[in-house]
């Protein structure tokens, strides 16, 4: 490792909080602005460095090669003392068994059974709404993502459990992301926001543990996917105990409700802000749906309903900021990178990079026409890379869809005069302030007639 250069540390660090003012205000200026120190940069969170990965070259190779870079580092020290070790946050001596226990959870044949759910609670949520009263459209799309996540974990969805968990899932998630930026010492003092966030983690917990136990006691195949987990096992190794089912349906909760939510509400924002592309998905929603909701077998049809959710994606990816940590002394981007260093990337800087994408501010559905797959864009990294991509990418990306299609079905989400909508990190990238009004197409139409 000698004569090896050190990467550069990014301006603006203070003693004792490192550069956390940054992360904490304005974390995505802040992750934006690293790629002109180099393609891999020092910053300092608290007294520890962390080394950000700016180049899509080197992104690749640290998530393709997972003995190098496993799974860990701040963020996943934060996750796993909320989500315990299930497979999105496990490192890699655990990955192997635990997906190849989950997967036939998430095989493309239990997908249509899904996708029946999906539908479903999307129609319940959507049919509430009432024409011009406006919508806090984040609520919404946790309210749909909460409900089908536990439907589809219990085959019934509890409304009281799942509108309670949305609450304590936004509390839990804001206190890994402040965590991961302040003194840990900070997170043991008796102030309000530590003990809320105890009190949601602890409720989390309890609910999962109910589901099993229900699940248990009622002795019938209720809940495609706790049922998979409850069966799983094979030749080679004991199944699931109870302990990993109930860290796999946290996980599963946290990442289903989350991820899912977050796309589909950017989705319905840069819509109602783009009037060529609202125009666009009237139109082959029209075609393809003729006004009912949207359902599986309709997936290969809505082209650009799809075009229209991978460039949110791009533009948004949930998943903004994640990390690794190095399992040896190794080089990167030329540099030396010590073992046990935490490695931080942000698909939101990736995604955004004009050596990658032409225009890459603008909202830009039809980039992904022509059969350019948005899944093998290079820099395209809205569900991770490597052996521990998302288990459940295609699950999010369905539902989104679905929901997408079957509310522009129904309705024209138009924006609120007045109201500023801005990103607002923790640990997935949510619309603040996101207001829409509801017009039922036909008013719609109407309106744009007259």
């Amino acid at each position: 490792m000698t004569g090896l250069g050190r990467a550069p540390v990014a301006p603006g660090a203070v003693p004792v909080l490192g550069h956390a003012r940054q992360l904490l205000r304005q974390p995505l200026a802040f992750v934006s602005s690293l790629p002109a120190q180099g393609r891999l940069v020092e910053i300092r969170v608290g007294t520890a460095a962390v080394l950000v990965v700016c180049g899509p070259g080197e992104v690749r190779h640290m998530l393709l090669d997972d003995r190098a870079f496993d799974r860990g580092g701040l963020l996943f020290d934060r996750a796993r003392v909320v989500l315990g070790e299930g497979l999105g946050t496990c490192p890699r001596a655990a990955h192997r068994r635990r997906r190849r226990l989950a997967q036939p959870a998430f095989r493309a044949r239990r997908m249509a059974d899904y996708a029946r759910v999906m539908t479903d609670q999307i129609t319940r949520v959507t049919q509430a709404w009432q024409e011009g009263r406006e919508l806090d459209v984040l609520a919404q799309t946790q309210e749909v993502a909460a409900r089908t996540v536990v439907a589809v974990m219990v085959s019934a969805c509890e409304e009281d459990t799942a509108l309670g968990l949305i609450e304590d899932c936004n509390v839990v998630s804001r206190g890994i992301f402040r965590r991961l930026f302040l003194p840990p010492v900070l997170g043991g003092l008796p102030l309000p926001g530590n003990r809320r966030y105890r009190a949601a983690r602890q409720r989390i917990a309890v609910a999962m543990a109910r589901m099993i136990s229900d699940y248990r006691t009622g002795g019938d195949d209720r809940g495609v996917l706790l049922s998979a987990l409850l069966a799983a096992g094979d030749a080679d190794s004991e199944g699931l105990s109870d302990l990993e089912i109930t860290d796999e349906l946290k996980v599963f909760f946290f990442a289903g409700m989350e991820t899912t939510a977050a796309a589909l509400a950017w989705a319905l924002y840069l819509v109602s802000r783009h009037p060529s592309a609202m125009r666009r998905l009237e139109a082959e929603v029209d075609e393809v749906l003729e006004g009912r909701p949207a359902a599986f077998e309709d997936l290969p049809r809505l082209v650009f309903t799809g075009q229209v959710l991978a460039e949110t994606l791009r533009l948004y990816p949930p998943a903004w900021l994640t990390t690794r940590v190095a399992m040896a002394d190794t080089v990167l981007a030329g540099c030396h990178v010590p073992a046990g260093i935490t490695l931080a990337y942000s698909p939101y800087l990736m995604h955004r990079l004009p050596e990658l994408h032409d225009e890459p501010q603008r909202f830009l559905p039809e980039r992904w026409a022509n059969g350019f797959d948005w899944r093998r864009a290079p820099g395209m990294l809205p569900f991770g890379a490597g052996a521990h991509q998302c288990i459940g990418d295609g699950f999010a990306v369905t539902e989104a869809t679905l929901a997408l299609a079957t509310i522009t079905a129904r309705w024209r989400l138009e924006a609120v005069p007045g109201r500023t909508v801005r990103p607002a990190p923790s640990s997935v990238l949510n619309p603040n302030g996101l207001y829409l009004k509801p017009l039922a197409r036909t008013s719609a139409g109407r309106q744009a007639a007259s």
